[in-house]
């Protein structure tokens, strides 16, 4: 620890963030970095605990006060080697993180926690831009190759790691871009896609192979990658969105959030969607709509079902495309401003979030049961909701809803985004051929190693753990890496 009392010296200091009224007029990145004396005070804020709860509270176990020390000593170099020995993308981490390691810090008992998650961002940007981030490919190669199927975090920690150790390495994405929902599913105002091209080309450039347009399952064999490939990793993600079975959601104007967001990434960035609606109609969807039209909120009355993040980003979408006005609706009730005493720290803090979209005009409501929809000639027109009551039953001890008497009541919808969570992977194609056992919640199953109920086909990320953050997913992939790197070391062994 640098500054003994830097803790009690310096204030947390956020990142300066664009006016609400300019960075709605686009979809690009508006937060700055500050310069590197302000970074160095936020350092020295980093307490010498004894035991670093943020640490724990990282899934990938970051060393966050090594490289904030670093930091405060204007050791730039140091400190992204530190952050690189953990995290594979820090730049995609330090941006859509929600930092449950501040969430654990000990000064967030009772101040303001250190500012860990813009820490991490400055330091990999410092080392971008002295040119410290270059390609280094692997000394020797083992002969081994792997299948990647999925270029999400997930996929992309796991093939960088494999690569690192000396494997071949062949990611396979079924889009014509890669980056899985890194590109497709997260906006470009918090997170632009030339940070994901940045580090594919440091990727491609150390020998990791990508493929577009690769569907295993479909226009892929998977009979062939078994016989091509000594091991296989399942990255695909959790793609089938939950469902909202009520009357009217056949109406057009009714969308999964993940048919919405990734078309206003594709035109963003200047790629076509026509092949992204083709695929998402026939592989994803369980309940399609009219027609695969391309959206926009434009002069529209948008409401949002679901509070999480994927819907706090439509919410942010639907405003910069010109929404008429936005409303976010969730199930469960508002929650607290501040911890319960049921949630003690250093747990995660179940309290009531504002992200940055939600201060840009959106209006939210809680305790909410939609009932049904209705329309006039096939379009939505109106959503039909109840409000909740919520109370803990006696006996379990489970929380449980009932409709409050009277309480009905009917918004203007001209375009409602489902933002409800995922079910788990997709079924048809590759998982249905592969023959992989599922869990109680349809996920792939996997062992402690992350292998699957088939010999040397592995899995990682939301595929098995169900919807989760991109911290997760880094970390499911370099644990996945690990396993897979053990079982072929075996297999090389078995050959000799």
């Amino acid at each position: 620890m640098g500054d003994i009392k830097g803790f009690m010296k310096y204030d947390r200091q956020e990142y300066k963030r664009d006016e609400i009224s300019r960075r709605t007029k686009n979809f690009k990145e508006f937060t700055h970095l500050p310069p590197a004396k302000e970074l160095r005070n936020q350092g020295a804020r980093c307490m010498d605990c004894g035991v670093p709860f943020c640490q724990s509270g990282c899934p990938i176990g970051n060393i966050i006060p090594d490289w904030n020390d670093l930091v405060y000593r204007d050791r730039w170099q140091e400190a992204v080697e530190r952050l690189h020995k953990t995290n594979n993308f820090p730049e995609f981490t330090g941006r859509v993180c929600p930092a449950p390691c501040e969430n654990a810090c000990v000064l967030g008992i009772n101040a303001p926690p250190v500012t860990i998650k813009n820490i991490e961002l400055a330091i990999v940007e410092h080392a971008y831009e002295k040119g410290w981030l270059e390609p280094h490919k692997p000394a020797h190669r083992t002969g081994m190759k792997v299948a990647v199927i999925g270029s999400g975090p997930a996929g992309l920690a796991c093939a960088d790691e494999l690569n690192k150790k000396g494997h071949k390495v062949t990611v396979y994405e079924k889009n014509e871009v890669l980056g899985g929902l890194l590109t497709l599913g997260i906006p470009d105002f918090k997170l632009e896609k030339w940070v994901v091209a940045r580090r594919l080309d440091i990727m491609s450039a150390e020998g990791v192979v990508f493929k577009t347009n690769a569907h295993v399952g479909v226009n892929v064999s998977v009979a062939e990658l078994r016989e091509k490939y000594d091991a296989i990793v399942l990255c695909g993600g959790a793609e089938a969105g939950r469902e909202l079975p009520v009357p009217g959601r056949e109406l057009k104007g009714v969308y999964q959030a993940m048919y919405y967001l990734p078309q206003q990434n594709l035109r963003d960035n200047k790629y076509a969607t026509e092949n992204f609606k083709a695929r998402y109609a026939e592989h994803i969807l369980s309940v399609k709509p009219p027609s695969m039209e391309d959206l926009a909120a434009q002069g529209k009355r948008v409401i949002v079902l679901g509070g999480g993040d994927t819907g706090s980003d439509c919410v942010g979408t639907a405003i910069r495309q010109g929404a008429l006005s936005v409303h976010q609706l969730e199930l469960l009730p508002q929650p607290p401003s501040k911890r319960a005493p049921d949630n003690p720290w250093p747990n995660w803090a179940f309290i009531l979030r504002t992200s940055s979209s939600h201060e840009e005009g959106c209006v939210r409501d809680y305790s909410i049961l939609t009932k049904r929809l209705s329309g006039e000639n096939g379009q939505l027109k109106k959503l039909h909701a109840v409000r909740l009551n919520w109370s803990r039953d006696a006996v379990s001890g489970q929380m449980k809803m009932s409709e409050i008497a009277g309480s009905e009541f009917e918004m203007d919808c001209d375009l409602l985004l489902l933002a409800l969570g995922f079910t788990g992977p997709v079924k048809k194609g590759m998982i249905e051929e592969l023959g992989v056992a599922l869990d109680s919640r349809g996920n792939v199953a996997a062992d402690a190693g992350k292998m699957t109920s088939v010999p040397g086909v592995f899995t990682a990320g939301d595929m098995t753990r169900g919807q989760s953050l991109v911290v997760w997913a880094i970390h499911e992939g370099r644990a996945a890496a690990g396993s897979v790197h053990r079982y072929l070391a075996s297999k090389a062994l078995q050959k000799t």
